[in-house]
């Protein structure tokens, strides 16, 4: 019996494709990447053109201790957010006990707690705006303005994007009649973005605050 043969005597032979959602988010974030290696550069050649001490001189205005409580809330939203992926993988869309007991959460719950600490993010950002403005630190004023607000702005939105992406989870989750592969498939791909504006902001935080401050201050 030749091999062909063999082959279809045992039964069709089902090739496992690559989900093409989540290959198509994967290039995406690819070329976001490429979009925020462009910003980072940008930062550094404005840098080095200011000078240190000009760049010391701005950077002393930043609020290092709330910057790094805002972070740690950025941070902590992937833990969580990873929770709901957990939860989609096992095809739990609700928590199956009390809601005091985070072991039984779905990934409603855990995406709902991603979204608020994503939002008291953009809030602590918009906070920190205000403060800078107050201090006279513009986009209009100096080199390091422009190319702080460009660059965090960016990013803000950025995790803007991921909450309006969060909500369609959601809501598309709450609509849906049962949780199925598409409702899990759509909770997982909307991890990888959130996950990406974490790693982003924490190298923005990196340079920005411990390079450009913390280093200059302590």
């Amino acid at each position: 019996m030749s091999s062909t043969t063999a082959v279809a005597a045992a039964g069709p032979v089902h090739i496992k494709r690559p989900n093409t959602l989540s290959v198509g988010v994967m290039i995406w974030l690819s070329s976001e990447l490429m979009f925020f290696a462009g910003l980072f550069a940008m930062y550094f050649t404005h840098r080095s053109v200011a000078g240190p001490e000009a760049w010391a001189e701005a950077t002393s205005v930043l609020n290092f201790p709330f910057a790094l409580g805002n972070t740690t809330i950025l941070v902590l939203s992937s833990v969580t957010c990873q929770m709901g992926v957990f939860a989609a993988e096992r095809f739990q869309a609700t928590r199956t006990g009390s809601l005091l007991n985070v072991a039984k959460w779905g990934m409603l719950e855990w995406y709902v707690l991603t979204f608020i600490m994503g939002a008291i993010f953009v809030a602590g950002q918009v906070t920190e705006y205000t403060e800078l403005i107050h201090h006279g630190v513009r986009i209009s004023t100096s080199s390091y303005g422009s190319v702080f607000y460009i660059t965090t702005g960016f990013h803000a939105l950025h995790v803007i994007g991921g909450l309006v992406g969060f909500l369609y989870v959601l809501g598309s989750t709450f609509a849906a009649k049962r949780f199925g592969h598409l409702e899990a498939g759509r909770a997982v791909v909307t991890s990888y973005y959130w996950h990406f504006v974490d790693v982003v902001w924490i190298g923005l935080f990196f340079v920005i605050y411990v390079l450009d401050y913390a280093l200059i201050h302590l």
